[in-house]
């Protein structure tokens, strides 16, 4: 069961975790901004790559600036996660693509509790990324080239630490009603939804929907005590 719940070797835990860097550097942002600078958020409904590169730009310094993180307040993390990485995800959409066709056959009770397992997984897997960010942590946005007027887009950014490259991520989104939203990353060619659909399709053959659910939560509640 353990590769259910994360990705299964080093390189992709460590490749996954500097993924979600980027997306606590982009949601910290709004979460550690000064009131004052609150009208200075970024646009969701402006373009892509624009809405992306403002709100990392703005959160490196931001993160620094909190002891808390830094020092790997848990509780603290977790809130940074569950209140600001998730409004910039369409987390159910990660779901159901990670979930391929089983989607279909699961009942909404199923659905719902299924992506609550799931986001409890991603957020105990990474929620220790934050602590990773140092004085030499750095996020450089390549260039776009998609179509600005596209529904669905891929942005592409490359960590460095220092004069030390560490991974390209993409992040793909989606153009909805509320603005741009994340829902896949893609770390040195090796997309996340594609990851963990493979372990849910082993799982789901094996024990069914409720299996799934059972084991991420399980192990969610075990790593939590």
């Amino acid at each position: 069961m353990q590769n259910t719940v994360h990705p299964n070797t080093p390189l992709l835990r460590r490749l996954f975790f500097i993924a979600m860097i980027g997306l606590l550097l982009t949601a910290a942002s709004v979460w550690l901004r000064p009131a004052a600078a609150q009208d200075a958020q970024p646009d969701p409904q402006g373009a892509p790559q624009a809405f992306i590169e403002t709100v990392a730009n703005q959160a490196l310094t931001r993160i620094r600036a909190d002891g808390s993180v830094r020092a790997g307040d848990r509780a603290r993390i977790n809130r940074a996660v569950d209140e600001l990485i998730l409004p910039y995800v369409d987390f159910e959409k990660t779901t159901r693509l990670a979930a391929g066709r089983h989607w279909r056959s699961a009942t909404p009770e199923q659905r719902q509790q299924l992506a609550e397992a799931f986001r409890g997984t991603l957020i105990r897997t990474y929620s220790g990324a934050l602590t990773q960010v140092d004085n030499q942590t750095a996020i450089q946005m390549l260039p776009f080239r998609g179509d600005a007027d596209a529904k669905d887009v891929v942005v592409s950014s490359q960590f460095i630490q220092g004069t030390r490259p560490l991974a390209r991520v993409d992040y793909r989104l989606e153009k909805t009603p509320d603005g741009w939203k994340v829902y896949d990353l893609n770390v040195e060619g090796i997309w996340l939804i594609q990851n963990y659909r493979n372990q849910f399709n082993q799982q789901i053959q094996q024990n069914g929907i409720d299996g799934l659910i059972q084991a991420l939560n399980t192990q969610n509640t075990q790593t939590s005590q």
